[in-house]
């Protein structure tokens, strides 16, 4: 098995286990807490003018939903993404709500999208996690007819996020199994660098990029805040399957690291990341690996 399909299949895994599960029951405090990010994307789509769109690692389906709403009865959203657990979760939303929505369970970076069938493509945090990112964002130019808009969100560096980095920190002395964070694989932090995010799309087809640093302001309930660290992130893949001394102390530990960022009922940070728009232009060789941004 070569390494392309090595760390796919790692990324089918993940998101169809129990991590899948942990974003499916946080669902609502997710949402509230990524609000902020869904609002930059909607503002690349025409409010009640129609049109096509598809949301790139949807999850649970917030964005796609909110997306639709926003298209009007004339357009449609497509939701995608690997999870099966997070597919039937946006599937039911969509349903309660009576929201025109659809969704697709499949690896985006291969699926085989109708040739030009969207004129917008967005994704919140959804794309860092291709193994191979210029042939997965070759097949959405495939997808996208000529001229179509791409926007989406990814975080930049660790060392501007600690927020997002506190709870590994402070569980990794009581907790050596702990998953470390490779900058060069897929994941979280895949897209810091925005030479490299440059580079992938102008390779993968995509023409007028642009590049923005954005700094948002985020909350969350304290009293979430035990819930968000022991079912997310590298220490919620890990903490179930310590023992309960263990389990005790890395909640006491953990808990006192967030204490910078708690300012009475809530819990503020900021996100730092990337907001990337392109259009879908020529496909074609792109720079080689020494172009800077435009």
């Amino acid at each position: 098995m070569d390494a392309t399909r090595r760390t796919d299949d790692e990324q089918a895994v993940r998101w169809n286990g129990p991590a899948a599960q942990a974003w499916v029951q946080t669902q609502a405090l997710l949402d509230g807490m990524l609000k902020p990010f869904e609002d930059l994307l909607l503002e690349a789509v025409p409010d009640g003018h129609g049109g096509r769109v598809l949301d790139v690692g949807c999850g649970t389906g917030g964005t796609t939903l909110a997306v639709a709403r926003r298209l009007g009865p004339g357009g449609h959203c497509v939701g995608v993404d690997i999870s099966e657990p997070m597919i039937a979760a946006a599937r039911e939303r969509a349903e309660r709500e009576g929201t025109p929505a659809s969704f697709i369970r499949a690896d985006a970076a291969d699926h085989a999208f109708g040739p030009a069938d969207f004129d917008a493509v967005i994704s919140r945090f959804g794309v860092m996690f291709f193994h191979d990112s210029v042939r997965a964002f070759a097949n959405l130019r495939r997808a996208a007819e000529d001229g179509a808009g791409l926007r989406f969100i990814v975080w930049r560096g660790p060392e501007e996020n600690p927020f997002m980095t506190t709870a590994e920190r402070a569980a990794a002395p009581l907790l050596p199994d702990l998953p470390a964070r490779r900058p060069d694989e897929p994941g979280q932090f895949a897209f810091a660098d925005s030479g490299k995010v440059h580079r992938i799309l102008a390779e993968s087809g995509w023409a007028g990029i642009d590049i923005r640093p954005v700094d948002v302001a985020c909350t969350l309930p304290e009293r979430e805040l035990v819930g968000y660290f022991t079912r997310l992130g590298p220490v919620g893949q890990v903490l179930p399957e310590a023992d309960e001394q263990t389990r005790a102390r890395v909640v006491e530990t953990v808990r006192a690291a967030f204490d910078p960022f708690v300012q009475g009922a809530e819990v503020r940070f900021t996100g730092a990341c990337w907001l990337v728009d392109a259009r879908a232009g020529d496909p074609g060789p792109g720079p080689g690996p020494d172009a800077k941004l435009s």
